[in-house]
């Protein structure tokens, strides 16, 4: 990648393909793209509460210079409110401003705002456009681009949701100079899983650059941005509704969402996938399946973006693996993992996953969790 700017297409069969534009400054083309990709009588736009007080000003002015009505409608900031509850207050509220089927939903924040007010668009009417404006690393490399959206349900995280590709997404690595480092840490997680599971030399590069990436570099944060997406991208245009080769992007979550279900969601999801990610690497390893030494590769790039590789305080393998039973890739009753072979390569398994037997699940838990008894 020399440049440092990038428009990265992602192909859908859901909707009308759409693009990915990275750069910083990206957002003031906002009006422009509107007009011309997302035309609309009325925007609402949908931020966390916390989001729309560092943005929210801003992208209010922009929208309106696109010629239209614009509706702000927050929520509380947070994943505990990415809930049915908030979806239906939002939806009543649009009904209530009288957004019709010629509105626009743009989506202001993280990963959970782009779920929530995607959601909100996929079931609107049956249906109105969205556009998502990322301010979060974790959002810009990985939740903003596929179209899931979605809410969480007692029974386990995006239970409940929608597939409803974006208009477009704009990426603007200058709407992350609010975070925090550890918020930035957070984020990194995809970008180090899009490298063990597609390009082992991107893995390295984030290793090598993390202080840069940490401390919020532009240069290498608008970098870090457009490799994640291209390669995030490609496998989302080949698989838009996780019926195959998308499952790969699952890797680490198997795991990760269980560790994050069990702390009560207190623990980051960045967290949760980093630990996730070494379990899974292990478990490969343990089968025979994944090469010796990934795990320890990809541990040293989760260091270097300060990352946990270690669960410290996880309940018994038996609730976690009940906890598994609720992921998404669950099928005929049996939990499937995605596996590597290698750092860059994922084992092609049965439909890019393996059901693995409990026993041996439960052993590595025994084995790898401290305090799992």
């Amino acid at each position: 990648m020399t440049s440092d700017r990038w428009d990265i297409p992602v192909t859908t069969a859901l909707g009308s393909p759409y693009a990915v534009r990275v750069a910083p400054g990206v957002v003031e083309e906002l009006p422009e793209l509107l007009s011309r990709l997302a035309p609309a009588d009325a925007y609402a736009l949908i931020s966390d509460d916390r989001v729309f007080g560092f943005h929210g000003d801003r992208i209010r002015a922009l929208l309106s210079r696109a010629g239209a009505r614009v509706v702000v409608k927050t929520f509380p900031h947070g994943e505990r409110n990415k809930i049915r509850s908030e979806w239906a207050r939002l939806t009543d509220d649009l009904l209530a401003e009288g957004i019709g089927r010629d509105g626009c939903v743009v989506a202001l924040g993280g990963g959970v705002t782009g779920d929530l007010a995607g959601f909100v668009a996929a079931t609107y009417m049956r249906g109105i456009p969205v556009v998502q404006i990322p301010t979060s690393l974790v959002a810009m490399v990985d939740a903003s681009v596929g179209g899931k959206t979605g809410v969480d349900v007692a029974a386990g995280k995006n239970l409940v949701g929608a597939f409803h590709p974006p208009r477009f997404v704009l990426a603007d690595p200058e709407l992350t100079s609010t975070l925090p480092r550890l918020e930035r840490s957070q984020g990194l997680a995809e970008a180090v899983k899009h490298g063990a599971i597609l390009d082992a030399g991107y893995m390295a590069w984030v290793r090598d650059v993390a202080d840069q990436l940490l401390e919020g570099e532009p240069e290498a944060t608008a970098r870090m941005v457009a490799r994640s997406v291209e390669l995030k991208a490609a496998v989302v245009s080949e698989d838009e509704t996780e019926a195959g080769r998308r499952q790969i992007l699952n890797f680490g979550h198997t795991l990760g969402h269980a560790l994050e279900a069990a702390s009560g969601y207190r623990l980051p999801h960045g967290s949760a996938v980093a630990q996730g990610m070494i379990l899974e690497a292990l478990l490969g390893e343990r089968l025979g399946v994944t090469r010796s030494g990934t795990s320890e590769a990809l541990a040293e790039a989760l260091d270097a973006v300060e990352l946990p590789t270690r669960v410290n305080d996880a309940p018994s393998p038996e609730v976690l693996i009940e906890l598994t039973t609720r992921d998404k890739k669950v099928r005929g009753g049996s939990t499937r993992y995605v596996l590597l072979e290698a750092p860059g390569r994922v084992d092609p398994g049965t439909g890019w996953s393996r059901v693995v037997e409990g026993e041996t699940v439960r052993d590595l838990l025994a084995a790898e969790c401290p305090r799992a008894v």
